[in-house]
């Protein structure tokens, strides 16, 4: 059973819902994002989100572009964000993590390189925001063949049609987009997310998570109770950006501003 399967039949089990953070790999650079990523179990996160840095992140709104821009700047790759999860799988080998991102930079590194250090860093899962189901053929076949976890995203426009396309070949758990457009940018509505949630449960034995919008404790615990799991990523990108000084550089603030507001997401959706 891989981890990301494993994680959520344990929380199941344990009626706990599951907590997801999304950092962007080697943002502010990648000491202190290895630093905090390794921080991030302790705090109560259950599956790690890590983003691969592009130069044009469509579905992203400002705050991870600009992380996107920083991590780039500090020297951040495709080697490097795998050399992150190496790291950390050195010290941990039970916590999911899931590498989220584009295509291009996979395409460009070399598709069957890249899942094959994939599996040798301890990768469990991709989200490749730019490859729909249609596109199956040019990469998640060849990933699901090795056994990598294939998330799908849902949104709130996608009809039944189209959820049953999107769901045919998807594993690990349903990422379930709460908001219409680009991330961190509007908050979700707790009712129609939570129609939504029900057609989809409807149709398939995985968990659905929820991202995208979830920026304070008290969103995250109402989406929680209608999901199996939230992921928090805008929020958390931006306490980093605001803990930098002027030219960019990590200070003091950088790892326990977000540990400190992770820490308090985790305690409103487990109650412990």
């Amino acid at each position: 059973m891989n981890r990301i399967k494993k994680t959520f039949n344990q929380l199941k089990k344990n009626n706990k819902k599951a907590l997801g953070i999304f950092l962007t790999a080697g943002d502010p650079d990648f000491e202190n994002s290895l630093s905090l990523i390794k921080k991030l179990p302790q705090n109560g996160v259950d599956f790690v989100e890590i983003g691969m840095p592009f130069s044009d992140p469509m579905a992203d709104g400002p705050s991870i572009q600009l992380s996107s821009q920083r991590a780039l700047k500090s020297g951040m790759n495709v080697i490097n964000c795998l050399s992150l999860v190496e790291k950390f799988r050195k010290l941990n080998t039970h916590t999911p993590i899931i590498l989220m991102g584009y295509y291009n930079p996979i395409y460009k590194f070399g598709k069957k390189k890249f899942i094959e250090l994939c599996l040798n860093c301890g990768v469990d899962g991709l989200i490749i925001v730019d490859l729909p189901p249609e596109e199956d053929e040019e990469f998640y076949v060849e990933a699901e063949k090795n056994k990598l976890s294939i998330i799908r995203l849902v949104t709130p426009t996608t009809d039944e049609k189209r959820l049953n396309k999107i769901l045919f070949n998807a594993t690990g758990f349903v990422y379930y987009v709460s908001i219409t457009g680009i991330t961190g940018t509007q908050a979700p509505n707790i009712e129609n997310v939570s129609i939504k949630l029900a057609k989809i449960k409807s149709v398939t034995d995985l968990p659905v998570v929820i991202g995208f919008g979830i920026r304070s404790p008290s969103q995250a615990l109402s989406m929680a109770n209608i999901s199996d799991g939230i992921v928090v990523g805008s929020a958390v990108v931006d306490l980093i950006k605001s803990s930098l000084d002027k030219d960019d550089n990590p200070t003091k603030n950088t790892l326990n501003s977000c540990l400190d507001f992770i820490g308090k997401v985790s305690k409103s959706i487990k109650h412990n």
